[in-house]
């Protein structure tokens, strides 16, 4: 016979009428979790505490089959929403409590004009942290065994043209300064060596940027003040270590740096970075190119199609075919360095078709 569904579990506002229910299933939680030194707040404050927290910030609270199981309580942390005393009763943990209050805050945050979501998490509760990991929040600094953990809200944006998408890519390269990741994902045709040329644009740095097919890694200086360009082609690579090798952090401070199919390879060259995926949008349901995909011969032109070695393989004189279909880029922002960078500001820009002038560059404080 196969088992009824749990009861469903609905999330709701809390306010300092809830404070009784939310004060219990907080002291629950807590005390339900390893014994740490030094103890958590979460077990000396008081009821008239969490009254005056949800009073001054809010909450959430979650109920299943008529009783609460779940709360949280909100506090402002500038630009984003800190989630705190983050409770699931010792009876029903394991049963997506967690996961429903965290979606629904982040609703919340959106709703609310907030660029993303911070918590504090301890190092020495490894299963808490890796729930939070699992959420999308990433370590971004740490005091004793307290662990800040940000998770930042991606933006979107669709561009029309290969126009569009150099514009997106000057538009963002004057939000970037020397040290900042870029990581590019998307398959061939997607667009990324175009973006990429709006990125040099934007940096105003010398020489034609091209896909770095055969050479892997290519710099191009800076005509001004601004950084240099690195531009790494990662396809090739077979992982991390080989990476390493090119030797990118003897220049990785004094430059911006951009990897083509850089996901699962490049993430560890940097803390903050800008993870941007890049999906054509098409009329119709044929897959999508990626890597694996049948080799072709050379064009007509004498372009060198895709390979098995390298499917964006091209000459090095020509620019990156890019048709009518319309790309969707996605901006993760990973890292505190993005807080504040306008990033929603400059995705309106481009979809509104808005002329921004060039801002001064000025050294990074």
């Amino acid at each position: 016979m196969t088992p009824a569904p749990p009861p469903p579990i609905e999330v709701l506002a809390a306010t300092s009428a809830d404070a009784e229910e939310v004060f219990e299933v907080i002291r629950a939680a807590f005390s339900a979790r390893p014994a740490v030194d030094p103890p958590p707040p979460a077990l000396v404050e008081g009821l008239e505490v969490v009254r005056a927290r949800l009073d001054e910030s809010g909450g959430l609270i979650a109920r299943q089959d008529g009783r609460t199981v779940g709360a949280l309580l909100f506090n402002d942390h500038g630009r984003l929403l800190s989630l705190e005393r983050v409770s699931v009763h010792p009876g029903v943990q394991g049963g997506g409590v967690a996961g429903r209050l965290t979606r629904a805050a982040a609703s919340h945050a959106r709703l609310n004009g907030y660029e993303g979501m911070h918590i504090v998490a301890r190092a020495d509760l490894p299963q808490t942290v890796a729930f939070w990991r699992r959420q999308l929040y990433n370590v971004t600094g740490r005091t004793g065994p307290f662990l800040s953990m940000t998770r930042l809200f991606a933006v979107e944006v669709t561009t029309h043209t290969a126009e569009e998408t150099r514009r997106l890519g000057r538009r963002l390269a004057w939000r970037l300064l020397p040290g900042d990741l870029v990581i590019l994902t998307g398959d061939l045709g997607a667009g990324k060596t175009t973006f990429t040329q709006g990125l040099g644009e934007g940096l105003r740095v010398r020489g034609q940027v091209t896909s770095p097919t055969f050479v892997i890694s290519r710099e191009h200086r800076a005509s001004g003040d601004g950084p240099s360009l690195v531009h790494v082609d990662a396809y090739r690579l077979g992982g991390a270590p080989e990476l390493d090798d090119l030797d990118l952090d003897t220049r990785f401070d004094e430059a911006v740096t951009v990897v083509e199919w850089g996901e699962g390879v490049a993430e560890d060259l940097a803390d903050a970075r800008l993870e941007i995926s890049i999906t054509r949008w098409r009329g119709d349901t044929r897959p999508h190119a990626h890597r694996g995909s049948t080799p072709s011969a050379p064009s007509a032109e004498g372009r060198l199609g895709p390979t098995e070695d390298h499917p964006d393989a091209v000459d090095l004189t020509a620019e990156e075919t890019f048709d009518d279909e319309p790309r969707r880029f996605r901006i993760n922002p990973v890292g505190d360095r993005w807080i504040g960078a306008g990033l929603a500001a400059l995705v309106r820009s481009i979809e509104d078709a808005q002329p921004v002038e060039e801002p001064v560059r000025r050294p990074p404080a």
